[in-house]
């Protein structure tokens, strides 16, 4: 009888126990259950991020690849790969050592081979990633667009070709290294002049900085995108190029045609007139400018050029009247 006694007090004492530790253990559970949650969520959140970060290089190199020779030739890439595991899964031995032989040496030829696709890469996330003040005025003024614009439509003109290339962020010294120093004041004459065929510097381009002549005879990268007009010469094919290795913008005239182009971003359009470069000349230099604002800017340089060539074919038509006038005028 003791012997039972001490057993079911032993239980009694047993279950008060674990009814009394029951609480306890239930919340350190509940806070368990809780951290791993948060762990979990944690984890989620940082695969998600981890792919969008992925996904976001992967857009950023597809698009720097975009109708460049570098489709073609990440595509041989890809060939010499599917090569390598096909020698590997059929146990091709001599395949094999070739394609582990060759991998050694892959890094160096992807970097010779996409060289401008990395430099272009590099440049444009360096814009991204570094924080420049926004302009919002144009500290070197607008006068200097008329001389430009009126320099390129009397080349046209006259059928002189014509290179001239415009920084703007990204320096461009490089290139302006490879010619000859000017560091002189943008001026009609002075654009004329130098790109006169009878003169040593209009082989060449011609670059514009800081509305400064910097330097003439310089000597730019060509495109190397596929999908450019053959039409397309020498001249407008380094107008691209420069383009797509930094910022810059370019103005084109088309020593066979005549025919005037502005090159940006590796993007190229053709057949301009004056007014309609000096808008894009001016888009291009003051971008806090909305649409609207740069065509009606537009409008007002063409209707001034309509009533200059009025005024113009008028004193054609009758000379005499004009030097009347004129004579009235002075006072003779």
């Amino acid at each position: 009888m003791a012997g039972e006694h001490v057993t079911s007090k032993d239980q009694a004492l047993a279950s008060r126990a674990r009814s009394t530790k029951a609480p306890g253990s239930g919340l350190r559970m509940q806070a368990s259950l809780s951290q791993a949650d948060w762990i979990t969520s944690g984890l989620a959140l940082r695969n998600v991020l981890d792919i969008l970060i992925v996904a976001f290089l992967i857009y950023e190199v597809l698009r720097l690849m975009r109708g460049t020779r570098a489709t073609q030739m990440a595509g041989g890439l890809i060939f010499v790969g599917l090569l390598y595991w096909l020698s590997s899964y059929f146990e091709l031995t001599t395949v094999e050592w070739v394609m582990r032989t060759l991998a050694v040496y892959l890094g160096f030829a992807v970097i010779v081979l996409f060289q401008h696709e990395i430099r272009a890469g590099l440049t444009h996330l360096g814009n991204s990633l570094v924080v420049n003040k926004k302009r919002t005025d144009n500290p070197f003024g607008e006068e200097w667009y008329d001389e430009v614009v009126l320099a390129a439509t009397t080349l046209s003109s006259e059928k002189t070709g014509a290179l001239l290339v415009f920084e703007r962020d990204v320096g461009l010294k490089t290139y302006i290294e490879s010619g000859i120093r000017l560091d002189a004041r943008v001026n009609y004459d002075l654009l004329v002049t130098i790109f006169n065929t009878h003169t040593p510097l209009h082989d060449g381009a011609l670059i514009i900085s800081n509305a400064r002549v910097a330097a003439a005879c310089c000597f730019l990268p060509l495109t190397q995108n596929p999908r450019i007009s053959r039409e397309l010469g020498t001249r407008h094919r380094a107008a691209i190029g420069v383009t797509e290795d930094s910022d810059c913008f370019a103005v084109i005239v088309s020593e066979e045609t005549g025919v005037i182009s502005f090159a940006i971003d590796g993007l190229l359009k053709r057949n301009l007139d004056g007014p309609s470069l000096r808008r894009m000349i001016q888009q291009a230099m003051e971008p806090w400018r909305s649409e609207i604002e740069s065509l009606e800017m537009e409008e007002e340089d063409r209707l001034r050029e309509r009533e200059l060539e009025e005024l113009v074919s008028s004193r054609r038509r009758d000379p005499g009247s004009s030097r009347e006038g004129f004579q009235e005028g002075s006072g003779l």
